[in-house]
């Protein structure tokens, strides 16, 4: 068996994979760690549970909140929120453990338990690992005064939207934006907080149901929202992810903007005011090379991560910086936030835009990105991926080829059963051939059966 935790959380089909059952025994197998890592000394322990709108996580909710509270812990559950909500007030309520059920931007089927510690952040590796370890080990139940207890506060979301717009450097007066909520948990919280900060603002996709989160529609579907942006005439279009921990755009001309433009706005834009600490930007591997050149030329320097705003952030804390994310939207701004959050990162990149007076296009338009090619190739044995003989002379040859103007990068999904083959090239056409050749050699030497 694989390990359970991946780069972002449990993660899976609800009710196949992720069950009631596991989500009990996890809560309270992180109760359990965390208690002997001395989190609960001298006080009571308490813990903070949200959720995003899939039907799935209404049970997935009561069985985390069960465990808890059977394991002693008192808790307060905050509704649907997106994720960086829950990790905000896991630390503005002093709680000892947030737990957040969502799939991010994965198909509503699937579903996911995500964990923060005190203050709000991820768990290190080491800590899943023990809570991992410790499942459905035999334990002495409290009982009467020393269970826990569960209260929900359906009005903490606010103490974040206060906070969102507490860090502000410009408001978004005279900016008309449209909003996709991917039918997810920021899908109320979004909208209000965009024209709180002085934008007009049109939201789509912004009525969940329990079923359509995700489904053709988000950051992972951005087709409506370019056309919504064309169609308005607007500033600039926001597409977030079912948790809303991280958010992709749309310039006023319909073109996306991707995690590594804003990464790069953001980085050019806190560097001129001295608010990027040592001139440093953290990214990981999947960056585009361009956001590398652009931020070369303008002299910051990148530290490079594995896949995982995890990871990201792990790099940021080690060294003080200050700003990292991914390509996929995640972007972290640690004087705000303990980990990625999709409406922190568009309120700053929009205030820039309003700041400057420059359009999102122009500011967008600093990194000139590298042509890319992923594919996901399913139904192949991961595991096999760095034993292979065959695949790793692939890459070395595939890496000769392209030489200083392109690279090569094969990966592990942490978040689904694939292995992504990703190529970079001087032409669209080189990284498509170099990528289908690659993605050949995998499927011939790692299929499952």
């Amino acid at each position: 068996m694989g390990r359970l935790f991946g780069t972002d959380g449990v993660r899976g089909l609800a009710n196949r994979d992720v069950t009631a059952e596991l989500a009990l025994d996890l809560a309270v197998a992180a109760a359990h760690v965390l208690g002997d890592l001395g989190a609960f000394e001298g006080h009571r322990p308490s813990a903070v549970v949200g959720r995003d709108p899939r039907a799935s996580g209404e049970f997935l909710e009561a069985a985390v909140v069960a465990g808890l509270a059977s394991a002693g812990v008192d808790v307060t559950t905050v509704g649907v929120q997106p994720t960086p909500t829950v990790a905000f007030l896991t630390d503005a309520l002093h709680a000892d453990l947030g737990v957040m059920l969502s799939a991010s931007h994965n198909p509503m089927p699937d579903n996911g338990i995500k964990f923060f510690s005190r203050g709000g952040h991820k768990l290190d590796d080491a800590i899943e690992d023990a809570i991992e370890r410790r499942l459905r080990e035999p334990w002495d139940r409290p009982v009467g005064r020393a269970v826990g207890r569960v209260r929900p506060n359906p009005h903490a979301g606010r103490l974040y939207e206060h906070h969102l717009l507490s860090t502000l450097p410009h408001n978004l007066d005279g900016l008309t934006v449209v909003v996709d909520c991917a039918n997810g948990a920021a899908s109320s919280l979004a909208p209000e907080v965009y024209a709180s900060a002085g934008a007009t603002v049109i939201p789509i996709h912004a009525s969940p149901d329990g079923w359509n989160i995700n489904d053709a529609c988000g950051s992972t579907h951005m087709g409506d929202l370019v056309a919504a942006v064309i169609e308005h005439g607007a500033d600039a279009g926001i597409a977030h992810d079912g948790d809303a921990d991280r958010c992709l755009a749309v310039d006023e001309t319909g073109q996306v903007v991707d995690g590594d433009h804003i990464l790069s706005i953001l980085a050019s834009s806190m560097n001129a005011s001295g608010a990027l600490t040592h001139g440093t930007v953290v990214s990981t591997v999947m960056a585009n090379l361009g956001f590398r050149i652009a931020m070369r030329e303008a002299g910051i320097a990148v530290v490079e991560t594995n896949v995982g705003d995890r990871y990201v952030l792990e790099a940021m804390r080690s060294e003080g910086f200050v700003l990292g994310g991914e390509q996929s939207g995640h972007v972290i701004m640690s004087d705000h936030a303990t980990t990625g959050d999709g409406l922190l990162t568009a309120l700053h990149v929009l205030a820039v835009v309003a700041a400057t007076g420059r359009p999102l296009s122009e500011l967008a338009g600093q990194m000139s990105k590298l042509p890319q090619v992923l594919v996901n190739v399913t139904g192949v044995d991961r595991s096999r991926l760095d034993s292979s003989a065959a695949v790793m002379a692939a890459v070395e040859a595939a890496t000769a080829e392209l030489g200083d103007t392109g690279r090569v990068l094969l990966r592990v999904s942490g978040t689904e059963p694939v292995i992504r083959v990703m190529v970079e090239a001087e032409t669209a056409e080189q990284a498509e051939q170099v990528c289908a050749g690659l993605v050949d050699v995998v499927r011939a030497e790692l299929t499952i059966g």
